[in-house]
């Protein structure tokens, strides 16, 4: 007889206020999010100093506001039009209402490319050549919302018998044994992905190709993980057999491979990345 890990009730929420009528819960998940942005933002501005990139304090700063927009916008709304939208067509008021919970990483992903863009086009950068630098430290954030996920005891996995780490969730009304694919994610679009794009730092790179390869790393892993993960109840397998997740990283992983087939074959130098080139006198030159 296998012996499951029975899960304690963790309390979700750090704190709770009221806000002029309007409930403010801060939950674990949340603050994970500040982290990632504190840590990415932190990351930058060493790279930055150490002459790295040649994004400025200022240019750092505005990036990692616009960036935090499209998250939140582009998150949220995903998850309404992606995973609910009847509910949120007949309770609009509730699309907005993000203390709830519900947010889309494809979502927040077309969130954060359009609010780069736009930094873009006010900093007179290339786009991509933004995102490539985002894309390395964004499996931070990843690993951390997982965590978030696996506190607040949200999006477990499937029922699991006879698997010795399977975990029973108190959140979870059938009480069954389940993977903990939270920690799945954690491992797989946190810590394995983290890997590979950070192995890609130093590494001169036309624009584009580190995007591209953040985009077919993390649907490659989520498709994986979805195998694992308890579909989303008002959705459950869409044709029986396949998940909105992923339906929605198969396209991201498709459009991916296209864009790095196009950017090796455009193999534009990027402006934001400082890379140092030994001469044979020993000298580094920029």
């Amino acid at each position: 007889m296998v012996n499951y890990i029975h899960l304690p009730q963790f309390n979700r929420f750090i704190f709770s206020i009221n806000l002029f009528g309007v409930p403010i819960n801060a939950t674990w998940y949340g603050l994970m999010y500040a982290l990632g942005f504190l840590i990415g933002y932190l990351i930058l501005v060493l790279w930055s100093k150490m002459k790295k990139i040649s994004l400025t304090y200022d240019d750092i700063f505005d990036l990692i506001i616009y960036v935090f927009f499209g998250v939140i916008l582009g998150g949220r709304l995903g998850y309404v039009l992606f995973y609910n939208l009847p509910y949120y067509l007949e309770n609009p008021s509730k699309i907005f209402a993000v203390w709830e919970g519900g947010m889309s990483f494809h979502g927040g992903l077309i969130g954060v490319i359009i609010a780069v863009w736009i930094y873009s086009l006010v900093k007179k950068f290339n786009l991509f050549d933004v995102l490539d630098v985002i894309s390395i430290l964004v499996p931070i954030g990843l690993g951390l919302g997982r965590i978030g996920n696996f506190i607040n005891q949200e999006l477990y996995g499937r029922a699991a018998y006879g698997v010795p780490w399977a975990m029973i969730f108190p959140t979870d009304p059938q009480k069954l044994p389940r993977h903990p694919s939270q920690l799945y994610e954690f491992f797989l679009e946190g810590i394995c992905l983290f890997t590979i794009m950070w192995l890609t730092k130093d590494k001169k790179l036309p624009v584009g190709i580190r995007s591209s390869i953040f985009g077919i790393g993390y649907a490659s892993f989520r498709i994986i993980a979805e195998f694992f993960r308890e579909p989303d109840p008002q959705i459950g397998y869409i044709l029986g057999f396949i998940t909105m997740g992923q339906i929605l990283s198969l396209l991201l992983l498709l459009t991916a491979i296209g864009l790095l087939l196009l950017f090796k074959k455009l193999n534009i130098e990027s402006k934001v990345f400082i890379y140092e080139i030994q001469t044979s006198s020993h000298r580094k030159v920029k």
